[in-house]
């Protein structure tokens, strides 16, 4: 079989969890697990946290479902809403919460006839421009949604746009829109992502929704001693297949990236980009041999990359290969590959995944 694989830790995402928690001063904390839990597994993730997770946040009503499939019990929200009005029975049937932000959202709730109580997180466009309500639109939302009988108290929320920037006025902005536009409205509210937790103290909220920090990778630009505490849940591996030595001036790869400038010995790896890692990693991008430090050198193919063992002589077929994890970090590795730490394990595909940790 394939040895590629990723390894999930279990233990590692509930210590994140906990983490996120504290730092969150011990409010109801929302785990975001949409995107299949950022390519961790859903189901897995959810199971884990599962009686310490006060809700889960998925992205789209199909992922609700799955976890409900899966005898997943807690409160469930729909983070981006539902995109057809057709979708409330369902909602209702699955006992989901969900997000308001548009205004034929509003509509589509306010004509919604059922017995059941309807748990409507509040949107606010506070200054990231994407989803949410204006200001003037927000609250008149609450008013109208306050006056139905079917709409339980009101959780509200907004999302930060740059608080993985710690020298930018856009949180402290952000923030300040949302005080002034919740003033006076009854409910509870939910403004804290990842990098807000972390980098932020003075911006907290009723429920703290932590995403990425979750699956510990840092969101921050630098290291405090809270992201320091972040345990990396996935790590990638696969083993080395083959083994050639080429000599001076020999290409390695497609388009001939790596050309050697010594007699080098080159492991390939079963692993490549069509299993999440990125196609234009450059050479010398860290890896783990067997433990041990070493390199990527040439172009990462769709199911194949290669690396440098002219300095590990003992390494070879059959040795482990780590990708990510430990080390090299997630948040480590992203920059160095021109991507973001959440968009590394969001592209895992076909490798499968092995918990750990219970």
């Amino acid at each position: 079989m394939r040895p590629a694989r990723a390894l999930i830790d279990l233990d590692a995402l509930r210590s994140n969890f906990q983490l996120a928690r504290e730092l969150g001063g011990g409010r109801k904390t929302l785990a975001a697990v949409k995107a299949d839990a950022y390519g961790h597994g859903a189901v897995a993730c959810a199971r884990a946290l599962q009686g310490q997770a006060d809700a889960f946040g998925v992205a789209c009503i199909e992922e609700a479902l799955e976890l409900r499939s899966a005898g997943i019990t807690a409160p469930i929200l729909l983070l981006e809403g539902f995109f057809e009005a057709d979708e409330l029975p369902l909602i209702v049937q699955h006992d989901l919460w969900f997000a308001v932000a548009a205004p034929w959202q509003v509509d589509a709730v306010a004509a919604f006839q059922t017995t059941a109580t309807l748990q409507v997180w509040l949107k606010l466009d506070s200054g990231m421009h994407r989803l949410g309500l204006s200001p003037a639109d927000f609250r008149a939302a609450h008013a109208r949604l306050s006056a139905l009988p079917q709409i339980a108290p009101m959780v509200l929320m907004s999302h930060m746009a740059r608080a993985d920037e710690l020298d930018s006025a856009r949180t402290g902005e952000q923030a300040a829109a949302f005080a002034a536009a919740i003033d006076g409205l009854a409910g509870e509210t939910s403004l804290c992502n990842s990098p807000a937790l972390l980098g932020w103290p003075d911006v907290r909220s009723d429920w703290v929704r932590p995403g990425l920090m979750l699956y510990g990778a840092n969101p921050l630009p630098v290291q405090t001693a809270q992201t320091l505490r972040l345990r990396p849940v996935m790590t990638m591996q696969s083993k080395i297949f083959a083994v050639r030595q080429i000599e001076v001036g020999e290409p390695v790869g497609y388009g001939a990236r790596f050309v050697a400038q010594r007699p080098t010995r080159v492991g390939v790896v079963a692993l490549g980009y069509a299993d999440g890692y990125p196609q234009f990693a450059p050479n010398g991008t860290p890896v783990l041999i067997d433990g041990q430090a070493a390199t990527l050198i040439g172009r990462v193919s769709m199911d194949m990359l290669t690396v440098d063992l002219t300095d590990l002589p003992q390494a070879g077929i059959g040795s482990t290969v780590t990708l990510w994890g430990e080390s090299p970090r997630l948040d480590v590795l992203a920059p160095l590959c021109g991507v973001s730490a959440y968009q590394l394990p969001c592209a895992v595909k076909r490798v499968p995944h092995e918990l750990v940790g219970g």
